[in-house]
């Protein structure tokens, strides 16, 4: 299989439980619930998307013939001698490409693997840690994983209709763009009176990283 990469970059993670953590991210190219052209945002089923997953022009993208070729690469931006590997595979939606070779791969070169998902496609198995972040009118078919990151406030996806599904945690992110502050204080407000979400908040941007 060829992997199509956007991109692929060492950095921290910005966002969710794990922020902070040192990590190479991977972003896949291409989305299944939105083409990534702004000509097409009014109609897509996710009008929201801040990330740039078209093509495969970024920093290291390209296309990877095999997946050890795709782990060799990853490998080769963690810091010499150091331990605790973690990849995060993102995009777009990442598991429209993510396979069990390149799992086994990446495994092989000593990661743990994360995977950001929108919960569209079922995740295959040996992935170590699933943050599933569900869409408003998309299907919603990965409904287990590790960590279940909304986006808040999405009309027609509300927390108290999703927090019986099967994750160890449970997150709100505010919906960035001109109504953030006012997006985060609602967020703010409902983790404090519903103490099994947390708050997750996009430091990345924040500290002006990747």
């Amino acid at each position: 299989m060829t992997y199509s990469v956007k991109e692929i970059f060492y950095t921290l993670q910005g966002e969710g439980l794990r922020a902070g953590r040192p990590a190479v991210f991977c972003r896949f190219a291409g989305c299944n619930l939105w083409s990534g052209r702004e000509i097409d945002r009014s109609r897509a089923v996710c009008q929201f998307c801040d990330t740039d997953f078209v093509g495969t022009n970024g920093t290291l993208g390209g296309k990877y013939l095999t997946a050890e070729a795709l782990a060799e690469r990853v490998s080769s931006l963690w810091p010499v001698a150091q331990e605790h590997r973690y990849v995060v595979l993102t995009g777009g939606e990442p598991l429209m490409q993510v396979d069990e070779t390149l799992i086994a791969s990446l495994h092989d070169q000593g990661f743990e693997i994360a995977v950001e998902t929108n919960g569209t496609i079922l995740a295959p198995a040996g992935i170590d840690w699933i943050c599933v972040s569900p869409k408003a009118g998309a299907d919603w078919v990965q409904r287990s994983g590790h960590e279940l990151k909304l986006v808040y406030p999405q009309p027609g996806l509300l927390p108290d209709a999703i927090s019986d599904s099967d994750f160890q945690y449970y997150l709100l992110q505010p919906m960035d763009g001109p109504m953030q502050k006012q997006n985060t204080r609602s967020a703010i407000a409902y983790c404090q009176a519903n103490t099994k979400w947390r708050l997750s908040v996009q430091t990345h941007k924040i500290l002006e990283i990747r």
